[in-house]
């Protein structure tokens, strides 16, 4: 059970703080189920949740050390272009990365789409809507929780990610 000033990542919101574990005033049959209150640290708003819920995964905010060590391990990395038969698949592709709610997932599936993107633009091609929209969603969950896991503020995530890469790319 997470305590009251917890860091979690609850499903693909991001990541969220405890806020407060209560029993909701109203009557029914949840007044006797506890829920955590989780306030969103990337958006607006809260999110009310059983403590013993299983729809949305939630578990703790990666430590910085695990952070730095997927950092590491990016220029080893490969990711593959990724093209789908249909847009659904494409899409079922992505959300299936994005599902999985690790972060190295993220990073490849940013990676795969990165890769795409270098593909089209060399054909003087555009990267469609999809890719668009599933690399922006991958990037928020990631930066957000490595800006939690490393004490960085978010805008600064993605330069020091590639600041690390390329100093680490460098001393090869």
């Amino acid at each position: 059970m997470f305590q009251k000033g917890d860091l979690v990542v609850y499903g693909t919101t991001g990541v969220c703080r405890v806020e407060a574990i209560a029993r909701p005033n109203a009557a029914g049959p949840d007044r006797d189920k506890q829920y955590y209150l989780l306030k969103p640290l990337q958006q607006d708003g809260v999110i009310y949740t059983p403590v013993d819920g299983q729809k949305v995964p939630m578990r703790p905010v990666i430590s910085g050390e695990e952070a730095e060590a997927l950092i590491d391990l990016i220029p080893t990395m490969e990711a593959e272009a990724y093209h789908g038969p249909t847009l659904q698949a494409l899409a079922q592709h992505y959300q299936c990365a994005v599902r999985s709610h690790e972060c190295r997932d993220l990073i490849e599936l940013m990676m795969s789409i990165y890769a795409k993107r270098r593909q089209v633009e060399s054909q003087n091609r555009r990267l469609g809507m999809v890719d668009e929209r599933f690399m922006k969603q991958a990037e928020r969950l990631l930066y957000g929780e490595f800006s939690v896991a490393l004490d960085l503020p978010y805008d600064e995530v993605q330069p020091y990610i590639a600041r690390r890469v390329d100093g680490g790319a460098a001393k090869t």
